[in-house]
């Protein structure tokens, strides 16, 4: 797929900043999103024994609600491979939260040299936070927003996930959790899906702390696929979700 030898309609393949100009290969694009394109890749959403464990967590209804193979190529020297600290919650137009789970499988071994999830424990007990884009010196990629105002007592709480091929973490989407800059001359490939009870209702983010990312996401989704109408926010994860056990529902 990086090097345009498989092309998949509709499948999202991102780019580093750094590394925009260059041409495609598997060490520019960084991920690939909206997996539902392609049967290969979805595959991993469906996953019997990765079901089984997200029920636990949803309920038996479920739905995939965002899906991403994550490349994270060899860092250029300016950082833009790191992911800072977020709340996955702030992308998502729908609640409850509690029935919300995010399942992610490392591809290969997950290091800190190459840029492991890092997690702040206990943080899901908290509300859904301000975010922005960070000032950072080397720039952040598109839509790499991180929570405003984390004090330093919070980052000394960092848990580094270690984790090695094949090994899978269930995360709640309020955890605040981000990744490192990758340094080694490798990749750290994970592969991902979040899902949500079927039950859950979509919400009008319009006036919350998720108005400057859903501003954002609408204006790229109306470039990109302008013959799509979509009227808001919601509008745009309805065409994302996927039903992948039990009863459908409102999502």
């Amino acid at each position: 797929i990086a090097d345009g030898k498989v092309k998949v309609p509709g499948l999202v393949v991102m780019k580093d900043i750094t590394k925009r100009e260059a041409n495609h290969s598997e060490y520019v694009v960084n991920k690939l999103q909206e997996l539902y394109m392609d049967d290969v890749l979805f595959s991993y959403c469906t996953l019997p024994q990765i079901l089984d464990y997200a029920c636990s967590f949803c309920g038996p209804n479920l739905t995939a609600v965002h899906t991403m193979l994550i490349n994270k190529p060899p860092d250029t020297g300016a950082l833009t491979s790191r992911h800072p600290l977020h709340q996955d919650l702030y992308y998502f137009p729908f609640r409850p939260a509690d029935r919300i789970v995010c399942a992610w499988t490392a591809m290969e071994k997950v290091t800190r040299e190459n840029g492991c999830l890092v997690a702040i424990p206990g943080s899901h007990h908290g509300e859904l936070m301000e975010h922005g884009y960070p000032e950072w010196e080397g720039g952040v990629n598109k839509m790499y927003h991180g929570v405003k105002g984390l004090a330093d007592s919070v980052f000394d709480k960092r848990v580094y996930l270690e984790m090695e091929a094949g090994d899978t973490v269930f995360f709640h989407p309020v955890l605040i959790h981000g990744s490192g800059a990758n340094r080694t001359k490798g990749f750290r490939k994970a592969i991902s899906c979040h899902y949500a009870a079927s039950e859950c209702q979509y919400i009008d983010v319009e006036g919350s702390v998720q108005d400057p990312i859903a501003e954002e996401v609408l204006d790229i989704f109306r470039k990109r696929f302008p013959n799509i109408a979509v009227k808001n926010y919601a509008d745009v994860w309805k065409l994302r979700a996927r039903h992948v056990r039990g009863k459908e529902g409102n999502l």
